[in-house]
């Protein structure tokens, strides 16, 4: 082989690297299917709704789950959110793996503590973890607190939870701090971070979660942010992300971080979230299938699909987009046979791996006689090898000709494509 070939083989082992470092991760989950959805649906949730949910997603597998944010802004104002917490202490629900958001205590320069509101709340509710959120940022902390303040308040807060909180099992509260802004932290201001992560990496928490609160970092940045935290924050400290959906990077973001050093993510399981999206966990429990990581087979995989569809139609009370990958009727309706995904090829992800089927779309420019039968049907009730070969290719000669001559026809329509076949076969 020559020189070029043996650095361009090179190449597609470190690729074969990763893809074996995918294979064998087993990511730490913070289920939000409660909150993260709902923060950008048209309707949300009721008490009821969550009632009904919380169960669902512990059988799906989740051993962690957020619960709720406390609210930070009117904490005298109650939400849904306080009003779930409080029936599952009123009612001693088991609460074991599950969280709720607060945000820091302040601490003066005097060295007088006092607890957020969120924090009373997180005490008073009986809730045994949580994700506590800073921000780091200089935007992120203006009006909120300076550096040297949040480095005296980060350890009060922490110790307070100890002392206040009774975690899984009457243990220790599991506290993960979560950046809010992380992405811009290591972004607009990294001395400061670094400082604030060398303090944490001496504090009795579980670990870092940091995100992409907008979805503007591109995955090699947040493969770097997430490297730098890992070499700041060592290993039994868990590292996780959450990454939006502003520029479409964010699921290509969460695998960038995993093959960085992070230790998993938090996020709905469906795509919905507090802005247009975000890199949902079952997108990502998906693309974990679609490599043959062994450690997905602890969820209810045949429930994946169908429950992040429920899920987002009760948040949004409408259907799912058709056209959202991985999730979105369309992602698994054929409109030419060539795109059908096979069990037999890896990195392939046929729909019944995550609880689908698959269905047929007609667009007349490329559906073939294979789809088109498929299409009918579906429509009519009849097999698919019913249809006549040559009915089957009269209908796509039809549909070019009408596009020829100007027509623009939605074949995929029942009424249309039953119009289309009877012209066939007339």
């Amino acid at each position: 082989m020559s020189n070029a070939a043996d650095k361009a083989q090179a190449l597609l082992d470190q690729a074969r690297q990763k893809i074996q470092q995918l294979q064998q991760v087993d990511p730490f989950f913070i289920d939000l299917s409660l909150r993260e959805n709902p923060v950008g649906a048209r309707v949300g949730q009721t008490l009821a709704d969550k009632l009904d949910i919380l169960p669902k997603v512990r059988e799906f597998g989740f051993d962690h789950i957020l619960l709720g944010t406390l609210d930070y802004s009117m904490p005298e104002e109650l939400e849904v959110d306080d009003d779930f917490m409080m029936h599952l202490r009123d009612n001693h629900y088991d609460m074991t793996g599950c969280y709720a958001f607060t945000d820091i205590g302040l601490c003066d320069a005097q060295g007088t503590f006092t607890p957020s509101p969120s924090m009373i709340k997180l005490r008073d509710y009986k809730v045994p973890n949580t994700l506590h959120e800073i921000y780091l940022s200089k935007d992120g902390m203006a009006g909120q607190y300076d550096l040297e303040t949040l480095k005296r308040s980060l350890p009060a807060s922490i110790a307070w939870l100890h002392e206040h909180i009774q975690g899984d099992s009457g243990g220790a509260p599991k506290i993960f701090i979560n950046v809010v802004d992380g992405c811009d932290a290591f972004a607009e201001n990294p001395a400061a971070t670094f400082e604030i992560l060398q303090l944490l990496a001496t504090q009795p928490i579980e670990g870092l979660s940091m995100e992409d609160d907008r979805g503007t970092y591109l995955p090699f940045q947040v493969g770097a942010f997430v490297a730098a935290a890992r070499e700041l924050m060592p290993r039994p400290l868990k590292i996780l992300v959450h990454m939006h959906s502003g520029g479409g990077f964010e699921n290509a973001s969460v695998l960038e971080a995993l093959l960085n050093g992070a230790d998993g993510a938090w996020g709905g399981l469906p795509k919905r979230a507090a802005i247009i999206g975000h890199a949902s966990l079952g997108e990502l429990i998906a693309n974990l299938v679609r490599l043959d990581n062994p450690n997905m087979s602890r969820y209810q995989l045949g429930q994946l699909l169908p429950l992040a569809t429920c899920l987002q139609r009760l948040d949004e009370d409408e259907q799912v987009p058709e056209d959202l990958p991985i999730l979105g009727r369309n992602a698994y309706r054929l409109p030419l046979s060539f795109f059908r995904q096979r069990p037999d090829r890896f990195q392939d992800l046929v729909p019944e791996a995550i609880g689908g089927t698959y269905g047929y779309r007609i667009c007349p420019v490329v559906s073939d006689p294979a789809v088109i039968a498929g299409r009918l049907a579906e429509v009519t009730g009849q097999s698919a090898d019913s249809f006549a070969e040559a009915d089957l290719q009269q209908m796509v000669r039809l549909m070019r000709r009408d596009l020829r001559a100007g027509e623009r026809i939605v074949y995929d329509e029942p009424d249309q494509l039953l119009k289309l076949y009877q012209r066939a076969k007339g």
